[in-house]
């Protein structure tokens, strides 16, 4: 008997499972860095250990077929949501020990874990929930409502945790309440989410089930590793965003930092409002452009254009470490590099998309995700490093040039044009 929760539209369900994957990714990848930074932690710990936290998203694809093949995606979601929930909570609390760092990183590590795999069953529930042409329509719907989750986030968790800072005049205080916040957000999705969610499943789990279950994990991440150019697929989406990965973990602390140490200066408050607000607000736009436009014109067209609205932005962060400029120019080029930003993973994320092929195409998006996950952390544990060493002007420079190895490789990837109406 078919469940007539199949019937409901993409629009009940989509936009809330994107935005409850981006809370905790974005507090557990960026929004730790300003809450370290606030607490006295220097820069080089800051992007080294919280670049650790990319790790699951790296490695998930080793655990990507359990959660392919065991129970539903839909049981696979709500019980990972409720698990961060509870980690939330507790790297909230952890901040009022004098022992901190080491209990909120510990408590943030287990909730990546959690996180990465909350992100294959999302991603799996996506792929099986809505057709190939909802596909390509969704994808800036659910980038469009991640990156609300981004400004829930780095914006209004960082205003408001900035507002308690400047009342209570307690730093620790101050972002235990902001980070309970969000844990609360998180409990109120996942009682929706148990209410709402589709079954999409139920018809096809347990014919697929028989089948899958007898062939070994091995076979299928070895399936991934055997398609056409796969070298030129995986220089590509380590490389796409390099540059991207060693700006971003240190934009906030060059946005924080006081000029004398080579930063703009500014407060918690503005930071949630230049970086965390109006950013992720352009950072959303750019999306939900980015998704319209491949859907219109298709991939291939669209990718090298793309790549550079990306990249080239960031030039604008060597002009603002050079040049000091007021909070009244900050916004804009703040603004624009994050609509560039935007506007340009679309592609990455649609081709991650094009190559999940086959049975096994949760898997193989799981293993594309984990790849694009370590062409993140790698360049990011070296970041706070280096921009110590060379100071924030060489830094962005660095940064401009880490873009190029990444635009070389569109043109060895394999594509082919599609009609996505």
């Amino acid at each position: 008997m078919k469940n007539p929760t199949m019937s409901r539209s993409p629009w009940t369900f989509i936009p809330t499972l994107y935005f409850t994957s981006g809370v905790p990714y974005v507090i557990i990848n960026t929004v730790s860095v300003i809450f370290y930074k606030k607490l006295g932690i220097n820069n080089t710990q800051i992007a080294l250990w919280t670049s650790f936290l990319y790790l699951p998203w790296v490695i998930k694809m080793f655990w990507g077929p359990v959660v392919d093949t065991y129970s539903t995606k839909r049981r696979w979601i709500l019980a990972s949501q409720f698990a961060m929930f509870s980690c939330l909570g507790l790297v909230a609390f952890s901040l009022q020990f004098p022992n901190f760092f080491f209990i909120s990183l510990a408590a943030l590590t287990i909730g990546a874990f959690i996180s990465a795999t909350y992100d294959i069953a999302t991603d799996g529930f996506y792929l099986l929930s809505l057709n190939p042409a909802q596909q390509a329509f969704f994808s800036g719907i659910r980038s469009l409502f991640y990156r609300l989750a981004v400004m829930f986030g780095s914006g209004f968790l960082v205003f408001l945790a900035g507002q308690l800072e400047l009342s209570l005049e307690n730093i620790p205080l101050s972002w235990t309440i902001a980070l309970g916040f969000s844990a609360l957000v998180l409990a109120i999705l996942f009682f929706f989410h148990y209410l709402i969610l589709p079954y999409p499943e139920l018809n096809s789990q347990h014919q697929s089930q028989i089948v899958i279950n007898r062939i070994p994990f091995g076979n299928i991440i070895s399936s991934y590793f055997q398609q056409e150019k796969i070298g030129a697929i995986l220089a590509f989406i380590l490389l796409y965003r390099f540059g991207e990965a060693m700006l971003v973990k240190i934009a906030s602390l060059f946005l924080l930092d006081e000029p004398e140490a080579g930063g703009l200066g500014l407060s918690t408050l503005e930071l949630g409002l230049v970086y965390g607000t109006f950013g992720v607000i352009s950072l959303s736009v750019g999306g939900i452009l980015g998704g319209l436009v491949i859907y219109k014109y298709g991939l291939k067209k669209c990718l090298f254009p793309m790549a550079l609205a990306l990249n080239f932005p960031d030039i604008f962060y060597v002009y603002m470490a050079y040049a000091k400029p007021s909070l009244t120019l900050i916004y804009p080029l703040v603004s624009l590099e994050q609509l560039g930003y935007g506007f340009g993973f679309t592609a990455l994320s649609v081709y991650l998309m094009y190559i999940a092929k086959g049975q096994y195409k949760t898997s193989h998006f799981a293993i594309s995700t984990g790849i694009m996950a370590l062409g993140m952390m790698l360049p990011g544990l070296i970041s706070g490093y280096f921009q110590e060493k060379v100071g924030y002007p060489f830094f962005f420079i660095l940064v401009c040039l880490l873009t190029i190895p990444g635009m070389i490789t569109l043109f060895f990837i394999p594509i082919e044009e599609e009609n996505n109406h």
